[in-house]
């Protein structure tokens, strides 16, 4: 946390200092990034670990924390951006992994954790009826796609070439429109609508809807700011898609863990797909795409034009086995509704200091998940996010690290299982004497 010689500084000179702090905290980290720069482009083999001066190099994790190359201990909040929701190395799992390799892992072939694992997805997902694996969310949101548009043509809609998305959402690393699109974006075209926007969404829909094959969208945004979708939002997509014959996509990679059968089930929007990924491989790399059954049949190679769908890896041994272990003995319906519990509780703690102290800064999101934003609007919209200070969101990452919350760089929250009461408390009191200390810097401009 920041010397009381800080509290005054302008947000820059505060900002730099803090900077520098880290970076002599950290010299191992430092020399570590050196080394990975030698081998791979700017060190980094993962965009979104990257931050400046340089990234910390993690050497352990266990239980609810972290510790990095130069002996810091981190209690860890970010939880690998939600696919590490059972913590480090949790005993259920690790047992489960440890049978498994007793067993081998390179099958080429069928595996009985597979059909297990598949059973208890459609039991709990209301729109999935049928379900295929593959390694990540990206790979998951690629072949949902993939089948919506192939579906849309047998069905005789040959004018329907295009997908309807929202400015901030993230499918992937080749799916993204945090920033209306990126240059690595797989090529079909896009119309890009405005999130929780219903007159302006609608009006597109009805200007492209013979055009679009799939609508794809979050409940919530993850990656653009824990921006919650408005139940009525969302219902006007779901009955406007469906009137038109549009595969509507729900992409609940992150949000299928704020409740038992994801926002889907907490909303009473049911999509007809689901993408998924993140925690339910029991923390191994892991995807699935799943919906209706006349949907998923498409896939089905018993019949005669089935679609392919490959993947060596998508049925692999150890993130079969750590998936029923983790989805199914440890984040059970009861877990999920603990969790999410315990994650509002201490939402409304952080905005109620952030009230308390009159600061142009709160925290969104539902459940288990927030984002903080250095702002005094109401989250609503990208442009509020938008209105955020960057500047006093990086701070904030710096003065987290500096008090032992290990934290995304853009102030993201994912809470896992292992966080109990002492931890959680420790958290809200490391972003209380932040607020406290950088009040002056905070202030609404």
């Amino acid at each position: 946390m920041p010397d009381q010689a800080l509290v005054n500084s302008d947000l820059q000179s505060a900002l730099i200092e803090a900077r520098q702090a880290y970076a002599d905290r950290n010299p191992k980290s430092l020399g570590r990034h050196h080394e990975a720069c030698e081998a791979m482009p700017g060190g980094n083999t993962r965009t979104t670990l990257h931050n400046s001066p340089f990234p910390l190099t993690v050497v352990r994790g266990e239980g609810c924390r972290l510790w990095d190359a130069d002996g810091h201990e981190y209690i860890d909040v970010l939880g690998e951006y939600t696919a590490g929701i059972y913590g480090h190395s949790h005993p259920v799992i690790r047992a489960a992994i440890d049978r498994a390799l007793d067993h081998g892992w390179n099958y080429g072939g069928r595996n009985a954790n597979e059909a297990k694992l598949a059973k208890m997805i459609a039991d709990r997902m209301p729109s999935i009826d049928l379900v295929r694996f593959t390694n990540s969310g990206t790979e998951g949101n690629v072949m949902a796609l993939a089948g919506a548009r192939v579906f849309a043509q047998r069905k005789g809609r040959t004018k329907a070439t295009k997908v309807m998305v929202f400015h901030g959402g993230y499918h992937g690393g080749v799916l993204y429109f945090v920033s209306g699109g990126s240059p690595v974006n797989i090529p079909y075209e896009f119309v890009v609508a405005p999130y929780n926007d219903i007159e302006g969404t609608r009006a597109l829909l009805a200007r492209h809807g013979e055009e679009l094959f799939a609508v794809l969208l979050e409940p919530m945004q993850g990656s653009h700011g824990c921006l919650p979708g408005d139940v009525g939002f969302l219902k006007m997509v779901r009955e406007e898609t469906k009137s038109r014959g549009i595969t509507m996509i729900f992409d609940e990679v992150m949000t299928s863990r704020l409740a038992p059968g994801g926002l889907q089930e907490k909303h009473g929007v049911i999509p007809d797909m689901t993408t998924l990924g993140k925690y339910i491989g029991g923390g191994m790399s892991f995807g699935a795409f799943g919906g209706r059954r006349d949907i998923m049949e498409l896939f089905d190679p018993t019949k005669a034009d089935s679609l392919p769908h490959a993947g060596t890896f998508n049925n692999n041994a150890l993130t079969m086995a750590a998936g029923v272990a983790g989805y199914g003995e440890v984040y059970t319906p009861a877990a999920a509704a603990e969790l999410n519990g315990r994650g509002e509780k201490i939402r409304e703690r952080l905005n109620a200091i952030c009230a308390r102290n009159k600061v142009a800064f709160q925290f969104s999101g539902i459940g288990s998940m927030m984002t903080a934003h250095a702002t005094s609007r109401p989250i609503r919209t990208a442009a509020d996010i938008a209105a955020g200070s960057q500047d006093a969101k990086e701070l904030f990452f710096f003065d987290m690290m500096a008090a032992g919350i290990w934290i995304a760089r853009r102030g993201f929250v994912a809470l896992n299982v292992m966080i109990g009461e002492a931890e959680g408390d420790r958290f809200v009191a490391a972003v209380e004497e932040f607020v406290t200390a950088r009040k002056a810097l905070l202030q609404a401009k």
